[in-house]
């Protein structure tokens, strides 16, 4: 069994007067204990909101959230507000995309990692602080004992980014979502960052899923990528077939939007023309169609199913070719 199998996942967002909005569109991906799966695409593709649906984080008014979250068999969605309170911290832990608004700006950040502590294994403050500062610790903050008063503002970004890995890893979840853990951070403190997350991933044999933009970071921690568009999965296989030989054009067009370093000198990068908001519904063809260069009849009129390919699993009806030899 699946650590976590999400089935047939939607969100639609609906407000008074305006046409309701489908931002995750029947989604489905498993995550296998001790792995590390990606959730790729561009900003709007639903990557963020099917993190806060697993979560329970969404708001309940002007949402509608259907399929099935199963974690370790039990559905997240069918949960009681207070159940999944004792699973959200403990079981399944967060590492939220902007720490700086993440972290409560008047609570000093040793007290936001105690607490996570004391609500679910039930320390006392004395003991949850000492814990807290062991944790602190373990993700790399020097001098962790004066760290533990001082507020968000008064350290760096890099650390910040530290605090709110160790409060999602304060009780040692068997997964850990990861939303874009590494924005806003210079290039160092972003190896420092996923080198720690991979470190944790192989010394806890915790589950991690990883979404991101960035391809890099893809390349350097995933074991399986989903791609991601329009709140459908385009394109899923392991990274070494996914970055070798991209099938889908949305997918080949991200990783040819990516400079190399094996590039000749003076290559052009090829961007994938227009925006993630010139799109038609899934159910009258592909999404991608209207940025697509290899659009066709096919394309448009029907749904196009995600079905089983070579490397993993394709949502197209006119992919890119094979390389030879791949």
């Amino acid at each position: 069994m699946p650590l976590l199998d999400v089935q047939d996942l939607s969100v639609v967002f609906a407000r008074r007067g305006e046409k309701p909005f489908t931002a995750v569109d029947n989604l489905s991906f498993t995550v296998e204990p001790g792995q590390t799966v990606g959730l790729v695409g561009e900003s709007g593709c639903g990557k963020s909101v099917t993190s806060l649906a697993i979560m329970g984080l969404l708001p309940r008014r002007g949402v509608r959230v259907s399929g099935r979250v199963l974690f370790e068999g039990a559905d997240l969605l069918a949960l009681r507000p207070e159940d999944m309170r004792d699973r959200r911290g403990r079981d399944i832990g967060m590492i939220f995309q902007d720490p700086l608004s993440s972290l409560n700006p008047v609570v000093p950040i040793g007290l936001q990692v105690a607490e996570v502590v004391e609500r679910h294994f039930g320390r006392t403050r004395k003991a949850a602080m000492v814990e807290a500062r062991d944790l602190l610790d373990a993700v790399g903050i020097p001098d962790p004992q004066r760290r533990l008063k001082e507020y968000p503002h008064q350290i760096s970004g890099g650390m910040r980014q530290r605090a709110l890995i160790a409060i999602a890893l304060a009780c040692k979840p068997r997964l850990l979502i990861a939303d874009e853990p590494t924005t806003a951070l210079d290039v160092t403190i972003q190896a420092q960052i996923l080198t720690l997350l991979r470190q944790l991933v192989v010394d806890s044999d915790t589950a991690l899923v990883l979404i991101t933009h960035d391809l890099g970071v893809v390349a350097g921690l995933c074991d399986v990528v989903n791609v991601l568009y329009a709140g459908k999965v385009v394109e899923t296989g392991t990274r070494h077939d996914l970055f070798a030989n991209p099938r889908h054009p949305y997918t080949h067009g991200l990783l040819g939007s990516v400079p190399r370093l094996d590039s000749p000198r003076g290559e052009r990068l090829t961007p994938i023309r227009g925006s993630v908001a010139d799109n038609i519904p899934w159910a009258e063809g592909c999404a991608f169609a209207p940025r697509c260069d290899r659009v066709n009849d096919a394309c448009i009129g029907d749904t196009v199913p995600l079905e089983a390919a070579p490397h993993g699993r394709l949502r197209c009806t006119n992919p890119v070719p094979q390389e030879v030899g791949v």
